[in-house]
């Protein structure tokens, strides 16, 4: 499973992470690391009032634990051994609200592979994040720069 070169990677793979459960805890310590204390988040009088009627984590900390989730796949499952840099990120939703004991996954597909020259390619992926009733709660579009296989490998 785990992959060199930009060659190594189909159309339409996908790759599936194990799970994390969102803890209060991780709502606490992400709202004093980024300063975010909305009260949607942090008081649960407020958010009993809310269309989510309890606390929801941040759309950015279900974000980053669920993008994350992927590489305990491997080191060189998503990101091949010959990765050179994080190309970019496109077309973020926040589809649906991240609970407290939530357990997230991440499901990633391969669908784009394209060659930017003899050495580098670009692998584009989309990205489902998903809760443990299999709902989508975050989706986004993500491309890395990998290298290509060497001539005559």
């Amino acid at each position: 499973m785990e992959k060199k070169y930009f060659e190594d990677y189909s159309m339409g793979e996908v790759f599936v992470s194990p799970g994390r459960t969102i803890t209060e805890t991780d709502i606490v310590l992400f709202s004093a690391f980024t300063g975010d204390w909305h009260e949607l988040h942090t008081n649960v009088e407020f958010a009993a009032k809310s269309p989510f009627k309890e606390r929801i984590a941040h759309g950015f900390l279900g974000l980053v634990v669920g993008s994350a989730l992927i590489f305990r796949l491997g080191r060189h499952v998503l990101l091949p051994e010959s990765f050179i840099a994080f190309y970019g990120m496109d077309s973020v939703r926040f589809v649906g609200p991240v609970k407290i004991g939530d357990t997230l996954h991440s499901e990633v597909t391969v669908t784009e592979l394209t060659a930017k020259d003899g050495k580098r390619g670009i692998i584009g992926h989309e990205n489902e994040i998903k809760n443990q009733r299999g709902e989508s709660v975050i989706v986004y579009n993500t491309k890395i720069l990998a290298g290509r296989k060497p001539s005559g490998s």
